[in-house]
């Protein structure tokens, strides 16, 4: 699986790092959203789905390679 976060279209709510803080954090000036792992290990996809669905810019996909 791949992870694809759209930077610009981010508001810096945090959610996804709450649901997969291996996978996101965020920026200290500004909260706004990076990306940690491109490539999750599967033991943490679930957060990453949850991530997806809550963001609120749907500024996250996760795409099956």
């Amino acid at each position: 699986m791949l992870v694809e976060l759209d930077v610009p279209k981010c508001v810096a709510s945090g959610q996804c790092v709450m649901a997969a803080p291996d996978v996101f954090a965020q920026r200290d000036d500004d909260g706004v959203a990076i990306l940690l792992e491109e490539h999750p290990a599967d033991d943490i996809l679930d957060g990453v789905r949850e991530a997806v669905a809550i963001c609120p810019a749907a500024a996250i996909r996760l795409v099956e390679q």
